[in-house]
């Protein structure tokens, strides 16, 4: 009876995996199969395929040394990434729970009595002391999966677990590309920072010229004013410049989860080596390699398979409980000869109404429906993003170069100016508005600059960031 029992445990494994699932089918991207026109026309092509661009490392793209160590420091010390990290842990750790429902539980049981009955209770000559012994191997209450219910449940689950390490990679990137920005923001208000200084002590030293001279009536009081008021500024935009540099570092500090050594922090915009420039012209199935578009998918191929464990509700469940063993009245004569035991007993549940049921069966569907808006809005997301990440790069060289010379034309213009005014020939007031101008035209230049360094980085991140981790570099001399 033993060799049938455990043939018959066979078969019911043998026979579970039957799935109601619905079969998952890819939904058509909802974007254009090309990127605006008007954004990408002037875009060169220099990366043919998408695979290009996951395969560019961080350590490749970040090409500035000391960039490269604060973004190591980050992916170490930082809070969200090591929360995404154990959440990755957590979702495997239920998959792991869901995947071994499948399995029968064996138990071993062991069990012991002795108890001692009124002589009322016993017949004559029969002793009034009983004692019973028993061990076995039992399975309680395995419910064998004919209709897939467990299976579907287990591959929601797997699906999770995998929309989460897809979460993570994607909270990676982010944090990648953050780490990137503030450490150029950071560089371009201490850039900003210099020129208000520089700019402060010239104003001083200019004041201080039209102060003599109008001590000794060689110009008037309102020219006087006019440079206290150059004056003001700078001193106004010094301390504010140097408010978002302390900010600057307290943001970078946070990203790298520990304080930054004043070695690696940058001294200028000029001083730091750009990122890499992207030229892309891909179609815009590149996005579906996205990390939270993958993940997005994930939860969507989860919700299929939970209709599949919804429908499985309709139909009977069957459970087995069961035992071998060997039981006696003398705990020595447990393995006896005729000692053996054995139990074998299947159960099936029939659901007859369970208004439950059906309301679980329309919220699956409408699990799906939530889950396909919400992969379609994750791509159309994308797609906004890239695009106008890829308007920026079509125009901001431009618009750089334009700065550029609008820049050295105000240059120009302020030392004619000072020179006609030295000279008598202007006023003081042209003189003004030329400072005016030209600090103005170089804070505009620092920003476009940023914006432009900025924007490779946005480029990398939302076209899906590379696929390696920033390794430290190993000594040449240890190879």
């Amino acid at each position: 009876m033993k060799k049938q029992i455990v043939i018959s445990l066979g078969v019911l494994i043998f026979m579970t995996g039957c799935s109601l699932a619905p079969e998952y089918q890819k939904p058509p991207a909802p974007v254009p199969a090309e990127w605006p026109q008007d954004a990408a026309g002037n875009i060169k092509q220099e990366l043919s395929d998408a695979s290009s661009i996951r395969k560019l490392s961080p350590q490749e793209f970040f090409t500035d040394k000391h960039l490269q160590k604060i973004i190591r420091l980050a992916l170490k010390n930082n809070r969200d990434l090591r929360l995404a990290a154990l959440n990755v842990e957590k979702a495997r750790a239920m998959f792991g729970i869901q995947r071994a429902e499948l399995f029968p539980v064996v138990n071993a049981l062991g069990a012991g009595s002795k108890q001692r009955l009124s002589s009322d209770l016993v017949s004559p000559g029969d002793p009034r002391t009983v004692e019973q012994y028993s061990v076995g191997l039992g399975i309680a209450a395995w419910e064998i999966d004919f209709f897939g219910r467990i299976s579907s449940l287990k591959e929601q689950a797997l699906e999770q677990y995998l929309a989460t390490e897809e979460a993570r990679r994607s909270l990676e990137i982010a944090m990648v590309s953050e780490v990137a920005k503030v450490y150029l923001t950071l560089a371009a208000d201490l850039e900003t920072l210099k020129l208000a200084q520089s700019t402060l002590e010239n104003q001083q030293e200019l004041y201080r010229l039209i102060q003599r001279q109008y001590e000794i009536g060689v110009v008037n009081e309102l020219d006087l004013r006019l440079a206290q008021t150059q004056v003001d500024t700078a001193r106004r935009d010094t301390a504010r410049f140097t408010q978002m540099v302390a900010q600057d570092r307290n943001a970078l500090n946070l990203l790298a989860g520990s304080p930054v050594p004043e070695d690696l922090l940058p001294t200028d915009l000029t001083g730091v080596t750009p990122p890499k420039e992207i030229f892309a012209d891909l179609p815009s199935e590149t996005l579906l390699n996205r990390p939270d578009v993958i993940a997005a998918e994930h939860r969507l191929k989860g919700a299929y398979a939970f209709i599949g464990a919804a429908r499985a509700a309709f139909f009977p469940r069957i459970s087995l409980t069961t035992s071998i063993g060997t039981a006696s009245d003398e705990l020595s004569g447990l393995f006896g000869s005729g000692t053996d035991t054995w139990s074998f007993g299947p159960q099936v549940a029939i659901p007859i109404f369970d208004a439950r049921t059906w309301s679980a069966y329309r919220v699956s569907k409408a699990e799906r429906e939530i889950a396909l808006a919400q992969y379609e809005k994750t791509i159309q997301t994308a797609f906004r993003e890239t695009a106008d990440a890829l308007a920026v790069q079509s125009t901001i060289s431009l618009q750089v170069s334009a700065q550029q010379s609008l820049t050295d034309a105000v240059s120009d213009t302020w030392r004619l100016s000072d020179m006609r005014y030295s000279k008598g020939i202007d006023s003081y007031l042209s003189v003004l508005d030329a400072q005016r101008s030209l600090y103005a035209a170089q804070q505009g230049l620092i920003s476009l600059r940023l914006a432009e360094l900025a924007n490779r980085v946005r480029l990398y991140a939302v076209l899906g960031g590379g696929s390696e981790s920033m390794e430290e570099p190993q000594d040449s001399a240890a190879k």
